[in-house]
């Protein structure tokens, strides 16, 4: 059995797997420009690895919906909800400026999403 996808569904879903990828690897590495703003708006520390893991297994399961399309339509709704959770935190804040950022990492798990329909 096969699976066939659009072009635009391989690509959008392979850049959404890569900027969760890239969003997790930032918090498990200890970057600071992604840590420093989660201190900034108040995330409980302990949550942090949760919240890098959620984005890994999010990038994973975008990569495994290539083969196995509903793995990659959980992973999209998971990603697309996470990363607005993360615009809710981010205007409770009240640091508006960055309200672009999780919209960034969303836009793809949210084409990809549609795009699987």
């Amino acid at each position: 059995m096969s699976v066939d996808h659009s072009t635009a569904y391989v690509v959008v879903t392979v850049v959404g797997a890569v900027l969760a990828g890239f969003s997790a690897a930032s918090v498990f590495l200890g970057a600071a420009w992604t840590l420093k703003p989660l201190a900034d708006y108040g995330v409980p520390r302990p949550w942090w690895p949760w919240l890098g893991a959620a984005k890994a297994a999010g990038a994973a399961g975008l990569l495994a919906g290539l083969f196995v399309p509903v793995v990659g339509v959980l992973a999209a709704t998971g990603l697309v909800l996470y990363f607005a959770g993360a615009t809710v935190t981010v205007l409770r804040a009240r640091w508006f400026s960055h309200v672009p950022f999780p919209l960034l990492y969303a836009a793809p798990a949210a084409a990809s999403l549609v795009l699987a329909f």
